[in-house]
């Protein structure tokens, strides 16, 4: 009986599942992987580290949606990082949006949305993804992502924006400073993580004029930079996956409302699409 492997990575986690039989029969989390921040022989450590000794079945075929992983030198990187570990195994390597899609449309068209450490977006005919806004990064672009919102947040409070009652809930909450702050995002690794760490800060403080004007104007911003680029968006329903887009799904689902688009399905991640689609 043949073994799937499936994997979706992001930033900030990497969720893999064993199918056999079309049935899930593992689940496991490790740390995010991305080949922006890390290179072969680390993406080969991490895998050894902190997947095998929780799954330990060796898989057949393995199919891994990641972050970073839309341009051919990424894609043939993490490749060889996998092969390392599964060097029997059959691998397909597919960017992260891609397996977005496959989640929310499987063979269908639809516009898809990732929002949740970075963010991307795209068109899909059903079988490619046939238009793509890029992201651009989190120090260029990534609006609306956790990184992006948790930027906002950063901002507020270094620049003593925030209202008194904000100011000292963000103190006793994170304890920190602007030296320890500065040092994290300009001098540690992945600070594209230690920035989306702060939006639990938003989801603990709706309610709040200034929470939710970060929330929303940040959502905003994606909209008008991203999916405002697409015509398809008026023809058919806007999907969303992501930590951000279920956390905030209300707020996407006033902004559709705002500018006359239809929120379709808002997935919290999309490896149960996933599993759905590779099952059949």
């Amino acid at each position: 009986m043949s073994l799937k492997l499936i994997a979706d990575s992001g930033s900030t986690k990497t969720e893999w599942c064993l199918i056999s039989g079309g049935k899930p029969k593992k689940n496991v989390i490790t740390q995010g992987i991305s080949p922006y921040f890390l290179n072969e022989q680390q993406i080969t450590a991490l895998i050894q580290k902190e997947l095998i000794p929780q799954m330990k079945a060796v898989p057949d075929e393995i199919f891994y949606y990641g972050t970073g992983c839309g341009t051919p030198a990424h894609v043939k990187l993490v490749s060889r990082a996998i092969k390392k570990v599964y060097p029997s195994a059959t691998i397909s390597v597919k960017h992260d949006l891609f397996g977005a899609a496959r989640a929310l449309c499987g063979d269908g068209k639809g516009v898809v949305a990732i929002l949740g450490t970075g963010s991307n977006s795209g068109y899909f005919n059903g079988k490619r993804m046939v238009r793509n806004n890029p992201g651009l990064g989190f120090i260029l672009g990534d609006e609306g992502s956790g990184a992006y919102l948790g930027k906002k947040v950063i901002q507020h409070y270094l620049y003593n924006t925030f209202e008194p009652d904000i100011m000292l809930r963000f103190e006793q909450k994170y304890k920190t400073g602007a030296a320890e702050i500065l040092e994290a995002v300009y001098k540690k690794p992945l600070p594209n993580r230690y920035l989306a760490g702060f939006t639990g800060f938003l989801a603990d403080n709706r309610g709040h004029f200034m929470i939710e004007n970060i929330i929303e104007d940040g959502l905003n911003d994606f909209f008008f930079n991203h999916i405002y680029k697409y015509p398809e968006s008026w023809k058919m329903p806007i999907h969303f996956t992501g930590s951000v887009a279920w956390g905030f799904r209300d707020v996407l689902q006033d902004l559709c409302n705002a500018y006359e688009l239809q929120l379709g399905e808002v997935m919290k991640n999309p490896m149960e699409g996933l599993i759905r689609y590779h099952r059949r």
